[in-house]
């Protein structure tokens, strides 16, 4: 059973929204020079904010917590 499906799905959908709207900025500036460090911003804070979205999503999980915990335990019993 794959339960990393919706975290991959979320991903992509995220990564491709991030290239849309570079894009997007790309295409309204006039001038590729002005401007064009905010926008770059602008798509690399989207991506992290979706990157940090997908991290909460994944140690939310059972899945998750289960293994980071046996890890530990497993290394405190040594």
């Amino acid at each position: 059973m794959d339960v990393g499906w919706p975290l991959r799905d979320l991903g992509r959908r995220m990564t491709r929204a991030a290239v849309m709207l570079d894009s997007r900025m790309r295409t309204l500036t006039a001038q590729p020079e002005e401007g064009a460090a905010t926008a770059e911003y602008a798509v690399v804070l989207v991506a992290a904010t979706g990157f940090a979205a997908v991290l909460v999503a994944l140690l939310k999980s059972d899945a998750i917590k289960t293994l980071l915990t046996n890890i530990v335990k497993k290394a405190l019993s040594v």
